[in-house]
């Protein structure tokens, strides 16, 4: 089973059927972060349904610093509901599943319901992390209401 995911030719082969739902730019203090793009065959988007978040980055950033904003925001917005080894863990995952970036970077996440994430980077399987429940945390970061770009969201929806 995991070789079969790791033989994935690409993140469209998880998400069959996708097309754009919505797209984005997030920017910091007047600066590109990155272009972010919502992928899904169902709209409006389902959690019983797979989805990619597609980031082309448009400067550099450390795999360190990817994790740790996500790790900072994760805990922002779950609060006690993760406990600080589950948190532990999924930064144990989130830095096998992120890079380096450069401007051009492109990461993909697939959410997979019921089973988890898988992190693309190109068109090359990264990291699988088997937990629903990190999914549901990660893509929160940009899907839940409480945001901290609720433009970026609504963009992302296509609203």
């Amino acid at each position: 089973m995991l070789l079969g995911s790791q033989a994935m030719a690409s993140w469209q082969e998880a998400v069959p059927g996708a097309r754009i739902i919505g797209a984005g730019e997030f920017s910091v203090f007047g600066f590109d972060v990155y272009n972010a793009r919502l992928w899904s065959a169902a709209q409006p988007l389902s959690d019983d349904q797979p989805f990619a978040l597609e980031l082309i980055y448009q400067r550099k950033i450390s795999r360190d610093d990817l994790v740790q904003a996500s790790v900072d925001e994760i805990k922002r917005l779950s609060g006690s509901a993760v406990s600080s080894e589950q948190l532990a863990g999924w930064q144990a995952q989130m830095q096998r599943s992120f890079v380096d970036v450069q401007p051009g970077t492109r990461i993909t996440g697939v959410y997979v319901p019921g089973q988890g994430a898988r992190f693309f980077v190109g068109q090359q399987l990264q990291h699988e992390v088997q937990d629903p429940q990190f999914a549901r945390a990660f893509f929160n970061i940009w899907l839940d209401p409480r945001t901290r770009n609720p433009e970026l969201r609504q963009q992302l929806l296509g609203r």
